[in-house]
């Protein structure tokens, strides 16, 4: 539990949140300049300006009225940022050892690389890794001290989508497994729904909403924000073995999706995403269509953002996100409670976990 009554006065606005986070994963949404890096700031202790009382599973971190504010290294949070921030002149292996003491530090220190991965990297100098690499290697220095509470600052923003892919699933296993909670910042309202269960969603310095991450995703994140994305999540298992390149996704209400191929055996767990631009909405049945995946479904909700719209239809045991447009809207004459047709080819798939 993670309680939070703050203010911390910025160029623009003065950043004021007061919320109750009890999730183990806690997205914080909203567009460039609201305050979100600031508000992470301010929880690991680096702005001396905060007022107000920040607490960590009931221990006071911060309070303004008491005249207590720990330090960023009393507090055991770790804090990865966008740039991986990863010493140049220490190998991979150094940079997770760092500021490690104590009897446990190499029990620790096995646990973060492999629950990362980076056992090659380890020799390796930063300038050697890639960027996913990199990233993988400053999540594991973050783990590796045994934090409390972990803080995300978009930390897949500056790398490309298969790396993204790559590196998410990691994050999965930092919250599922080591059972860290942590706060992430992201524009992937996709990102948000497979990490977090709960969001914090800010504009301006202001908390615009606070609840169950898909209801602020569906209901205020496009207004909010309309620079994010909205990447469809699937969450389902494994159901065939590799046929033409292709695996069955089986959800958790029964239905399954043809989606490719990725290693995982059957029953495993794995997690998908689609961008809404790869989904094709019919009025009409389709037949004879090259999509391996035609879901009948119903609009549930239109959005409006501007001249494109994103068709919310509730289809095969999922929700699901169309992007059009606003003449396809009028064309179509597309409303609430209509029967659609969803067509999504196989390879629109990218495999999260």
């Amino acid at each position: 539990m993670i309680e939070l009554d703050l203010r911390l006065p910025l160029a623009d606005f003065t950043l004021e949140v007061a919320a109750r986070c009890a999730s183990p994963a806690v997205a914080v949404l909203g567009p460039s300049g609201s305050g979100k890096t600031s508000l992470l700031e301010s929880i690991a202790g680096l702005r001396r300006r905060v007022q107000g009382r920040i607490a960590l599973d009931g221990v006071t971190l911060q309070d303004s009225t008491e005249n207590v504010h720990l330090p960023p290294e009393r507090r055991r949070i770790g804090y990865v940022p966008q740039d991986a921030l990863l010493f140049p002149h220490l190998s991979a292996a150094d940079n997770v050892r760092f500021g490690l003491s104590g009897s446990d530090a190499e029990r620790t220190f096995a646990e973060a690389v492999d629950i990362l991965e980076i056992g090659p990297l380890l020799p390796r100098f930063p300038a050697t890794l890639s960027g996913g690499e990199r990233q993988r290697v400053a999540l594991a220095r973050a783990v590796a001290t045994q934090p409390r509470l972990l803080l995300f600052d978009e930390p897949l923003a500056a790398i490309d989508v298969e790396l993204k892919a790559r590196i998410l699933p990691y994050l999965l296993r930092i919250r599922d497994e080591r059972k860290i909670p942590l706060f992430y910042v992201t524009h992937n309202a996709g990102e948000a729904e497979a990490l977090a269960g709960e969001a914090l969603l800010l504009r301006k310095g202001r908390l615009e909403a606070h609840g169950a991450t898909r209801s602020i995703v569906e209901q205020r994140l496009a207004e909010v924000d309309p620079s994010a994305s909205f990447d469809n999540v699937l969450d389902g298992r494994i159901a065939s073995e590799e046929r033409d390149g292709a695996v069955s996704l089986e959800l958790s209400g029964g239905s399954s999706l043809t989606v490719p191929a990725s290693g995982a055996g059957i029953g495993q767990r794995a997690i998908f995403a689609v961008a809404p631009d790869e989904i094709l909405v019919s009025l009409q049945p389709l037949v004879r269509v090259s999509a391996r995946n035609v879901l009948a479904g119903e609009i549930r909700a239109i959005e409006s953002l501007g001249s494109d719209a994103m068709v919310h239809a509730d289809a095969a045991g999922a929700r699901w996100r169309a992007h059009v447009t606003e003449a396809a809207v009028t064309d179509l004459q597309l409303a609430v409670g209509q029967p659609v047709w969803l067509a999504i080819k196989t390879r629109s798939f990218r495999r999260l976990r």
